[in-house]
C-alpha cells in the first residue's frame, strides 16, 4: 500500500485571559434596542434570558497591557513547546483574527504590520522562509486556517504550519448592546505537520462555503445603540435571529458534507467541536445533523462545550476547546487513538466551514 501525505496536529496551546467577568458585571449597564430605546426588561431578566439561550455564566477579558498579537504569541509558544519542534523549521504562520490589535485606551484596529508578522517577531523566528500572514474570515477563520495549511501540506509547499486564532472582542463590543455579554477574549494554536501514512490520518476531508448574498452584513460594524453615545466609534453588531436561522439551515449540511467526503458515517464521529457561539444553537445544529440521518435524538456526550465559562471568543473558541481536551482539562472528554472528530464554525461573511480529523493510531 502506498503512503500518502496527511496533515497531523503535533502540538497545541492556548491562552485564557485571567480577568474573569461574571454576569453580575452587567447589572448596572443600560441596554438599548436597535431603535435607541431602553429595553423594557430589567437587567436581571435580560441576563437570565442570556443564560437560558447561550449558556454563558462568565467570560474572560484580556488584561489592559495585552493585545491580540500578544495572546496569540502566548498560545503559539505553548503549541511550539508541546510539539517539541524548532520554531525555525516552520514553513508558515497563519493567524486568524478579525479586528487586529486594539489597545484598551484606543479602540481602533491596528493591522500594520500583520499580526502574524508580529507573532513571528515576538517568537524571534529569523528564518525568512517562514511566511506569516493574517486570515480574516469571521469566526470561522481559525478553521479556515487549518484548511489552508492542509492544502499547502498536501501540495508539498509546506511541511510544518502554525495556525493561530486570537481575538479581543471585549474591545469591539457595544456596552449598550445586550449582545455584548456574549463576547470574550482568548487565543488558541496548533502545529500542523506533514506525515506519511498508508491510511488516512489527520485532516481527511473539509468543506467551506460563503453565503455573501444576502447574508454578508448579518454581522458588521456599526454605531452604538445608545443615542447619546459620542464619537465615531464602531462596534460589533449582529442580526441574531437571522444568523440563527441560517446557521441551523446550512451548518448541519456542511458538516454532513465533510463526513461524506471522508467516507464515514455520522456514527463514526466520536466528538463534534463546534464554534462556541450559543449553547442552544449548537445543540440545535447537532440535532438537525443527526436528523439528516434519521436519528431523532443526538447523543448528548459528543459535543464538548466551553461557552458557559469562556464565552464566545470568535476564532479562538475551537482551538482553545481542542487544547483543553488535549491537555486533559475538560473531563470526561479525551482524544483517543484512531478516533474521528468533526469541527465546524460559522461567522461574518457569511462564512461556514467544517472538517473531519482522524487521530493517528500512535497518539
Amino acid at each position: 500500500m502506498t503512503d500518502h501525505i496527511y496533515s497531523v496536529i503535533i502540538g497545541s496551546g492556548s491562552y485564557l485571559p485571567t480577568k474573569l467577568v461574571g454576569n453580575h458585571a452587567f447589572l448596572n449597564h443600560s441596554f438599548y434596542d436597535t431603535n435607541g430605546q431602553l429595553l423594557p426588561k430589567t437587567n436581571e431578566q435580560i441576563i437570565d434570558q442570556l443564560v437560558q439561550i447561550t449558556g454563558i455564566k462568565e467570560r474572560r477579558y484580556v488584561e489592559d497591557h495585552l493585545v491580540a498579537s500578544d495572546i496569540a504569541t502566548l498560545a503559539a509558544a505553548q503549541a511550539l513547546q508541546s510539539s517539541g519542534i524548532d520554531p525555525e523549521t516552520l514553513d508558515c504562520i497563519i493567524l486568524a483574527h478579525n479586528f487586529g490589535d486594539i489597545r484598551h485606551d484606543n479602540r481602533r484596529s491596528d493591522m500594520v504590520p500583520s499580526l502574524a508578522s508580529r507573532v513571528k517577531y515576538n517568537l524571534k523566528i529569523a528564518n525568512p522562509d517562514t511566511v506569516a500572514y493574517d486570515l480574516p474570515f469571521g469566526c470561522a477563520g481559525w478553521l479556515q486556517g487549518l484548511i489552508q495549511a492542509d492544502q499547502c501540506i498536501k501540495a508539498g509547499t509546506s511541511k510544518r504550519v502554525l495556525v493561530i486564532g486570537a481575538e479581543t472582542l471585549s474591545r469591539i463590543c457595544d456596552p449598550h448592546d445586550r449582545d455584548s455579554m456574549i463576547y470574550s477574549d482568548g487565543a488558541g494554536a496548533v502545529i500542523l505537520a506533514a506525515q506519511q501514512s498508508p491510511t488516512p490520518v489527520g485532516i481527511i476531508a473539509h468543506s467551506s462555503k460563503t453565503y455573501a448574498d444576502p447574508f454578508a452584513y448579518y454581522l458588521r460594524l456599526d454605531k452604538s445603540y445608545n443615542p447619546d453615545h459620542t464619537g465615531n466609534d464602531l462596534f460589533l453588531k449582529m442580526d441574531g435571529r437571522k444568523l440563527y436561522e441560517q446557521v441551523l439551515k446550512n451548518v448541519p449540511v456542511i458538516i454532513d458534507e465533510s463526513i461524506t467526503k471522508a467516507g464515514l458515517s455520522i456514527t463514526d464521529i466520536s466528538r463534534f467541536l463546534i464554534h462556541q457561539a450559543n449553547l442552544k444553537m449548537d445543540e440545535a445544529v447537532l440535532t438537525r445533523l443527526f436528523e439528516l440521518h434519521g436519528i431523532a435524538e443526538a447523543p448528548s456526550d459528543k459535543m464538548p462545550m466551553t461557552i458557559s465559562f469562556l464565552g464566545n471568543s470568535s476564532v479562538a473558541t475551537i482551538p482553545t476547546l481542542f487544547d483543553l481536551i488535549a491537555q486533559g482539562k475538560l473531563q470526561p472528554h479525551a482524544f483517543k487513538k484512531g478516533e474521528h472528530i468533526a469541527m465546524a464554525a460559522m461567522g461574518a461573511g457569511m462564512n461556514i466551514n467544517s472538517l473531519v480529523y482522524t487521530f493517528p493510531s500512535d497518539l
